[in-house]
């Protein structure tokens, strides 16, 4: 089990060994470096399964090297009849009991009686390695959908800049003119709760959790009752958190769509594109936040908002963007389903490998 060195042992310039703390460190199979200490006081070898064990409990990645361990870790060491890969992929399988196994106290944490108790499937050597090599090559496959649905993400940024120029400090020198000046900007509502039949109807509502996920999906729906105290945009309206801790995130309505208060809109007109808007205001996240500074609460006013200045480069040019932007999003759907079918296939392969 880990314990945290002397806080003077912490260093940034590589003197000692690498120190992890807990999840925080983690990457997909192994911790990212972040902190050195020269005065370890526990310590992994190469090879070692670390596990999480506060807070959250059950998280696991592989020690790449000699480290320290904090209080947040414990470290596995199999012996020589159990297969280090093997019982790395069962303790995954297993995260939601050993998790359970935290609940109940104060600070969720397990000790090492919990780790040393639990009971693990023992098959031969050699089919512990036969099994723990097909859960790899199946961990690889999604981990490499994944970085693709990643990098194709970075796309649209890239030629939004190389066909416009950076639109906050305006570098192509573009006309301006202000958000409130280009389109109609509506704030949001919530319908009252004290009247009935505002929801379960089927125009999306949608708050700000909902912005930039894979596609903007609403958890909750209105009725045509509930949308009118609200009020709805178009399709393709531009989304912007104007409050809070998330004030900046944006997204764009996929159909007519209400929204809460925190999230201002703009129904673009003929001047702006809306896939360009949609980009544009992105870059503009930045901007909205810093304007939106208070000593309480973070929040941009609708006034406010409406007088952000933005760049209006030609319709034809914003249009060749959007025919991109159309491209890009049918092969995202596509690596989004790739993704979808490797992690049922790596779940699948996991629940057959340990249910006894």
């Amino acid at each position: 089990m880990g314990q945290s060195p002397p806080s003077s042992s912490y260093n940034s310039n590589a003197d000692g060994l690498p120190f992890f703390q807990g999840k925080v460190d983690f990457g997909e199979v192994y911790p990212n470096v972040r902190v050195y200490c020269n005065q370890p006081t526990r310590v992994a070898e190469a090879g070692d399964i670390l596990m999480s064990v506060r807070a959250p409990v059950g998280p696991t990645n592989l020690a790449r090297e000699r480290c320290c361990i904090g209080r947040g870790l414990g470290a596995l060491r199999p012996r020589n009849e159990l297969d280090t890969k093997f019982l790395l992929y069962f303790l995954r399988f297993r995260e939601p009991r050993i998790a359970a196994l935290g609940k109940g106290s104060t600070f969720e944490a397990i000790n090492r009686d919990d780790l040393e108790e639990l009971e693990i499937p023992l098959p031969e050597l050699s089919e512990q390695r036969r099994i723990a090599e097909r859960l790899e090559q199946a961990d690889g496959l999604r981990r490499t959908r994944r970085y693709a649905l990643e990098l194709s993400a970075t796309f649209l940024p890239a030629a939004f800049l190389q066909l416009f120029g950076d639109p906050v400090r305006n570098t192509k020198g573009w006309p301006t003119e202000t958000t409130g000046e280009l389109g109609k900007v509506v704030t949001g509502g919530t319908p009252s709760s004290e009247k009935t039949g505002m929801f379960g109807g089927d125009i999306p509502f949608i708050t700000p959790g909902d912005l930039e996920v894979n596609t903007l999906q609403s958890q909750r729906f209105l009725t045509e009752a509930g949308a009118n105290e609200t009020g709805t945009v178009r399709s393709g309206a531009t989304l912007v958190c104007c409050i809070g801790a998330t004030i900046g995130k944006t997204d764009k309505a996929r159909t007519v769509s209400a929204f809460n208060q925190q999230i201002n809109a703009v129904e673009w007109d003929e001047r702006i594109d809306d896939d360009y808007g949609l980009q544009l205001l992105r870059f503009f996240s930045p901007v909205v936040a810093e304007r939106g500074r208070s000593t309480t609460l973070p929040i941009l006013k609708k006034s406010a908002f409406e007088e952000i200045i933005v760049p209006v480069p030609p319709l034809a040019l914003q249009q060749q963007f959007a025919g991109l932007v159309a491209r890009v999003e049918r092969l995202r759907a596509v690596q989004r389903e790739s993704l979808r079918q490797a992690e049922h296939l790596f779940q699948s392969l996991l629940h057959r490998a340990f249910t006894l």
